[in-house]
């Protein structure tokens, strides 16, 4: 290798590839990010953007190791888990494993703001508007062609990071086959304002039409909320009035946090889960993040997987590190698709168990509820799992 420094183009601004773009440029490489438009606000309501992401402790710390944590962050330190039809719950406390948190709810457009200031900071970064139209990977290098821009018609790359989202461009450039599974429900999102405080607490209650999240925000009264539920009923409850929004997310959430005395404007978005064939499509290319796969939001998993990726990476690129060289990504797309097949499965699973409504598979549940609930070293491997702390998969 000469003593110029390699040249990484990261395909997709989002939390995930504006991060690899810093986290790879503070170790001497040279990296273009190429994105359509830089981030835009999104809607908001109570003082909080409607587009947020629960964010583990180990995708935290990626995101300070580039000076881009969002002062908005909110941090929870304990969650409960129960059913419709169960009479046990589960409850997870950060106490349990030593930390202050299990994670922290992070306000989307805050977050990409804090990101794209540093990548204008940043003298290794190069930022390039413009849509990805075409990938030629090569033996020397990769050409990615550039629509919609005005300053550039092409790249070279000695490596192409595609993290550029479920329909990614670089992905289908290349023709990468994937599989996808339709899950026939729709997240429909919100923020509500509720007449008791969240008390720093995740609440998830799983009924058989899917799992209601309420995800506590700084002020002490507002949650986000992640609905997942059919698509006849989601698109009911977005035509409801706000009053009747807050009457049908009161009886759905049991009144956990009593009335529910406003809300903010409701989004929802179909909710389907892919995987992408190889996670290392060609020795020149890596797919992160849901450029890889998209999973279901009822474990909060999402953005979490991506940055996950991204701390695998990182583990080979150290500084001077032959990106190109023969084999050099063979182990890290393979833990990357067998991690992503067994959270796919899992998370179908669990959507699956929750969803039957036969009483003998509800007792069941409910027995394991129970005797999970008693078995705290369980409950604290799971809390290491969720929080990035230990991979039980790998």
């Amino acid at each position: 290798m000469d003593d110029q420094p390699q040249t990484i183009v990261v395909a997709g601004g989002g939390p995930v590839g504006a991060t690899a773009a810093l986290s790879l440029a503070s170790r001497g490489y040279r990296v273009t990010l190429v994105d359509r438009q830089r981030p835009m606000p999104g809607p908001s309501g109570l003082g909080m953007d409607v587009r947020n992401v629960a964010l583990s402790p180990s995708s935290a710390g990626l995101l300070r190791g580039v000076n881009a944590w969002p002062e908005q962050a909110a941090a929870y330190d304990k969650m409960r888990v129960w059913e419709e039809r169960g009479t046990s719950h589960l409850d997870f406390d950060a106490a349990s494993v030593n930390r202050s948190e299990l994670g922290w709810l992070v306000e989307v457009a805050p977050l990409l703001d804090r990101l794209w200031q540093q990548l204008d900071r940043e003298p290794n970064v190069t930022v390039v508007l413009g849509s990805i139209s075409g990938v030629q990977p090569g033996n020397d290098s990769v050409r990615i062609a550039l629509a919609d821009c005005e300053s550039v018609s092409e790249l070279h790359a000695d490596l192409v990071i595609a993290s550029d989202g479920a329909n990614s461009g670089v992905r289908r450039a290349l023709q990468v086959p994937v599989r996808q599974w339709s899950t026939g429900q729709m997240a429909l999102t919100t923020v509500v304002r509720t007449e008791q405080i969240h008390a720093n607490t995740a609440w998830q209650r799983f009924s058989l039409d899917g799992p209601l999240a309420l995800l506590p925000g700084v002020n002490p009264h507002v949650c986000s909320v992640v609905w997942s539920q059919s698509e006849s009923q989601a698109e009911r409850r977005l035509d409801l009035s706000d009053a009747d929004f807050c009457r049908e997310l009161f009886q759905a959430s049991e009144g956990c946090l009593g009335e529910m005395r406003e809300v903010g404007p409701r989004q929802a978005f179909p909710l389907n889960q892919q995987l992408a064939q190889s996670a290392h499509p060609h020795p020149r290319v890596l797919l992160l993040g849901d450029a890889l796969r998209v999973v279901h939001p009822l474990a909060g998993l999402g953005v979490n997987l991506g940055f996950e990726d991204l701390r695998e990476l990182l583990q080979i690129a150290a500084p001077g590190t032959e990106l190109a060289q023969l084999g050099i990504w063979d182990k890290f797309a393979r833990q990357r698709l067998l991690r992503s097949e067994i959270m796919l499965r899992s998370l179908d699973g669990l959507k699956r168990l929750y969803g039957n409504d036969n009483p003998w598979i509800g007792w069941v549940r409910n027995m394991g509820v129970g005797w999970f609930s008693r078995r705290q070293w369980l409950q604290r491997k799971a809390i290491e799992e969720a929080t990035g702390l230990n991979d039980i998969s790998a």
